[in-house]
């Protein structure tokens, strides 16, 4: 038997870029990660193009997602998901600057 883990514990003071843990994965890409976002954005002009879905569920914090093609915004609150189809073009636009947004994503291959 495993200790249990706190998603919301062990995050650095400083945070100079974002956090990526990975707490799972499997065949085919298939993986879990927790991110941790204080006040990070995508570089302008940058697009994720992932080859997987990602399934997004905001643990704390806030964050907006920005999509292209068709061009779009979404605000996420603690407990909204999301799940981003693959090669659906998008950014992180925004990260709440004074605490830490606490992010759950999955990824997976398309059936």
């Amino acid at each position: 038997m495993t200790a249990p883990r706190n998603l919301l514990a062990d995050i650095p003071a400083a945070l100079p870029q974002e956090l990526f843990d990975t707490l799972l994965s499997g065949r085919r890409g298939f993986r879990v990660e927790r991110i941790v976002s204080r006040g990070h954005a995508s570089p302008p002009g940058y697009w994720y193009d992932q080859p997987q879905h990602e399934w997004v569920l905001l643990l704390a914090g806030q964050a907006e997602l920005e999509y292209d093609a068709p061009a779009a915004r979404q605000t996420l609150h603690p407990g909204d998901t999301v799940l981003i189809p693959a090669h659906r073009r998008h950014r992180v636009a925004a990260t709440a600057a004074d605490s830490d947004t606490v992010w759950l994503a999955i990824f997976h291959d398309a059936d």
